[in-house]
């Protein structure tokens, strides 16, 4: 390349001949990068197409999460209404039994009031009545044993009549 500065013209052909290499090299470079940049390109588009294929399934998938979610939300919903009804119903039922439930309660109480008197003056009237039973066992135990004793001899007595009056028909 020295030499072109000779104007032998051998010189410009040199020159003439570097910037040949230089492109030849840049266009292989080119090819070369260019089929690296395919590969690159290949791998790039193919870990994109299973990006997306991963993200569209993450997304049908979501969405059967969705839906089963949603059908649990509707038969809960759908539970507690039906439960909800029938408290109604039971409160409806239960609400006059409690009424009268109430009703029969105050009329307990009051009759439990005027009988609470009574009941201590017939426990009174009670444990009077057995003092006195009491009192007359006791002191009329010994009568009752002369009356039977009594009667015993007046039962003997009287065998002893019958048993005189037998003996005086047989002699008659």
């Amino acid at each position: 390349m020295a030499r072109s500065n000779a104007g032998d013209g051998v010189g410009a052909t040199g020159m003439a001949e570097a910037p040949l290499n230089n492109e030849m090299m840049f266009h292989r470079s080119m090819s070369t990068s260019s089929c690296l940049f395919t590969e690159d390109e290949d791998m790039t588009r193919t870990a994109l197409s299973e990006f997306k294929a991963k993200e569209s399934e993450i997304e049908r998938r979501k969405m059967e999460i969705r839906e089963r979610v949603q059908a649990q939300l509707d038969r809960v919903e759908e539970e507690t209404r039906r439960l909800a009804t029938i408290r109604e119903e039971l409160e409806s039922l239960a609400d006059p039994t409690r009424k009268e439930v109430l009703m029969i309660r105050k009329k307990i109480d009051s009759v439990y009031k005027e009988l609470r008197p009574l009941s201590y003056s017939v426990q009174k009237k009670q444990r009077e009545y057995k003092e006195a039973v009491d009192a007359f066992n006791e002191k009329n135990l010994e009568k009752i044993q002369l009356i039977t004793k009594l009667m015993e001899l007046a039962g003997e007595s009287e065998n002893l009549r019958l048993k005189k009056l037998e003996d005086l028909s047989k002699s008659i």
